[in-house]
């Protein structure tokens, strides 16, 4: 047969590809906006034929009705990352939670979880056979890598990008046609804080660096603030919306960077149409798998790295907490230890984390004495090196226990500087 007859002789409906999944199997679904939405709803629509299905996910951008009350007897949604679809599920007990890095996630496919089925949302094939994996990249490409069974949703409006980001039509068991708008993200509003915290960021950025960056607020702050920086490079976990309009202006050029030299270097991408526009079959974006891009020993070769994460709390001796509050699960540590490490390892690099000083519309400060009672390290002590709030900046790394305590309270809000002067005292039997 040839390209066509084999892209044909495999297409079914999103039903009839529910169907093939079994009660008892592993079902990995693409990451974040990259979910086979049809195929998804299918499952959920087929739910009486199943029994003890196990969902692995990241962030679910979709419905995650899987997850919903009255579905444990059909599904059981194991979160590797809690996202808001999900947060209840897990927080209720109908859903379970995964910890592991990010850059983790596919050797836990080929060990520990295997994969039944995974779900995948991929471009149209080329005139040589090859889908595109477009926006997500991640754990989907290994998850597909070393699944069973493969069924792709197909979407003419997908980007195409490039990097290691392709599967052969021959290699994809079933195919299920949906076309449809990749799901948008708008951008977050910047406030006055945010933009304290991001000029802060900027400024610990020397020409030629390389940066990861999250999403939200924090992360495009400080894109507003590098417009004058030169030859500024990308390897992120993630990209988002800002960084188009540096690449624009001539600011991201990666003309410096020690590693892909010249290329944005990303596992997934989170924003909208104009992000998906420019990413679409454009050789300066390349997307490679998460065990790759997160991988400490690859970030590290980056010269001038710069990784910029936030958190939810942090404490007197530097540890952070970004994934719960006490014993509730909000998210995941995602790739954020897998950056900063890989910052760290870097001889001219520097890890950030970058916070507003409150939290609660200013009721309650996000510097503590000691974190909340159950919440998890996220960042040890011994990683973190730079802390930054909309009062200024912290370098903890090198520091001892006492210092970086000052250092940290320095950089916490007004209002509660006295109630942690009068804690740090008492710990330290010195006075301030």
């Amino acid at each position: 047969m040839n390209l066509e007859e084999i892209y044909k002789s495999k297409i079914v409906t999103a039903k009839q590809a529910a169907e093939k999944v079994k009660s008892g199997n592993r079902v990995v679904i693409g990451h974040a906006v990259g979910e086979p939405t049809a195929v998804i709803d299918a499952m959920v629509a087929n739910c009486e034929a199943y029994e003890n299905v196990e969902i692995l996910h990241m962030v679910a951008m979709n419905k995650a009705e899987y997850a919903k009350p009255g579905m444990e007897k059909h599904f059981t949604h194991n979160s590797l990352f809690v996202g808001g679809n999900t947060r209840e599920a897990v927080s209720s007990g109908r859903a379970n939670f995964t910890p592991c890095y990010f850059s983790e996630v596919p050797s836990l496919f080929k060990g520990k979880l295997p994969v039944d089925v995974a779900l995948i949302q991929v471009t149209q094939p080329d005139e040589h056979g090859y889908c595109s994996y477009g926006v997500s990249n991640d754990y989907t490409k290994p998850s597909a890598d070393c699944a069973k069974l493969i069924i792709a949703e197909v979407n003419n409006q997908m980007p195409r990008t490039m990097g290691d980001s392709f599967i052969h039509v021959s290699e994809i068991d079933y195919i299920v046609e949906y076309n449809h708008p990749i799901v948008e993200l708008n951008p977050p509003k910047i406030g006055d804080v945010e933009k304290a915290i991001g000029e802060h960021c900027a400024s610990l950025v020397e020409d030629g660096s390389t940066l990861q960056l999250g999403i939200g607020a924090i992360p495009d702050a400080v894109l507003l603030f590098l417009k004058d920086k030169k030859n500024l490079g990308i390897h992120s976990e993630m990209i988002s919306d800002g960084v188009v309009e540096l690449v624009e202006a001539g600011v991201i050029t990666g003309k410096a960077k020690t590693l892909h030299t010249g290329k944005i270097v990303v596992t997934f991408l989170m924003g909208t149409k104009r992000l998906y526009d420019f990413a679409d079959n454009n050789p300066m974006v390349e997307m490679y798998p998460v065990d790759y891009v997160n991988d400490p020993t690859v970030i590290m070769k980056n010269s001038k790295m710069i990784s910029i994460n936030s958190c939810v709390q942090v404490d007197f001796m530097g540890q952070i907490a970004s994934e719960s509050v006490g014993l509730k699960q909000i998210s995941g540590v995602g790739g954020q230890v897998d950056f900063i490490r890989g910052s760290n390892m870097c001889k001219d690099g520097k890890s950030i984390i970058a916070m507003a000083s409150t939290a609660a519309h200013g009721t309650i400060s996000k510097i503590l004495p000691l974190l909340d009672g159950g919440s998890a390290v996220t960042t040890g002590r011994n990683d973190v090196n730079y802390v930054v709030t909309e009062y200024g900046v912290a370098q903890l790394k090198g520091e001892n226990l006492k210092d970086r305590a000052r250092a940290l309270i320095n950089i916490a809000h007004p209002d509660f500087r006295p109630s942690l002067i009068k804690e740090w005292e008492k710990r330290f039997k010195a006075k301030f």
